[in-house]
């Protein structure tokens, strides 16, 4: 079992636990599942988008991209490489772990750059005369979200409807969210929400388990 665990925080995890919540979270998960595996099954592959950014899609980028390869300048060709390596980092992985804090009611744009580079139609996805579809079949995705307040089905969560179409339409539509809410609500509702997002790991890491 390859698993990717992709951190998309600003913040980074420190090494004594401090830092990014939504990692420090994904990471327990991650652990979980490398626990439930047989020895040597699991190996793990991260990337932290807080000390490895992508950078956006912006006009250069886009010339870059569809420019055939041949004509490409060196700085296009390492431009479309970055989007390649990414591609295929996520292609490798049988499991997708994601750490996603909200930011201003969406997803961090670390994320969302991550998103634009890994959605490539005739590599990630295809137009059929059916319509899209998604080409990154048969992998399962965790995504760890973590928001200052409330917000778990209401018409104000835009970033789980956001999720399940991006990552849907290129094929990864077998999602599990794990919420970790009120964390700017005062110490109390932090840790209740922190507490309840355990709760949950644990329930989807024994959901894991082979029968």
């Amino acid at each position: 079992m390859k698993i990717l665990q992709i951190n998309a925080s600003a913040r980074r995890l420190q090494a004594d636990g401090k830092g990014s919540d939504s990692a420090r979270l994904a990471h327990e998960l991650v652990q979980g599942l490398i626990a439930q595996a047989d020895a040597g099954a699991a190996s793990v592959a991260l990337l932290d988008l807080a000390i490895n950014p992508h950078p956006a899609l912006d006009e250069s980028s886009l010339q870059a991209l569809f420019t055939p390869a041949e004509q490409r300048s060196p700085a296009q060709a390492e431009r479309v490489a970055l989007d390649s390596g990414l591609i295929e980092q996520l292609r490798a992985a049988d499991v997708l772990v994601l750490a996603v804090p909200m930011i201003n009611f969406g997803v961090p744009t670390q994320l969302k750059n991550w998103i634009d580079a890994v959605a490539k139609a005739g590599v990630t996805f295809r137009y059929t005369a059916q319509g899209p579809e998604g080409l990154l079949t048969g992998k399962k995705v965790y995504a760890v979200l973590t928001r200052g307040g409330i917000y778990r089905d209401q018409a104000s969560d835009t970033m789980v409807p956001y999720l399940r179409t991006a990552l849907g339409f290129l094929g990864l539509s077998d999602i599990s969210f794990v919420y970790a809410e009120g964390l700017a609500m005062g110490a109390d509702a932090a840790a209740q929400g922190l507490a309840a997002a355990r709760e949950q790991i644990s329930e989807l890491v024994g959901a894991a388990l082979p029968a």
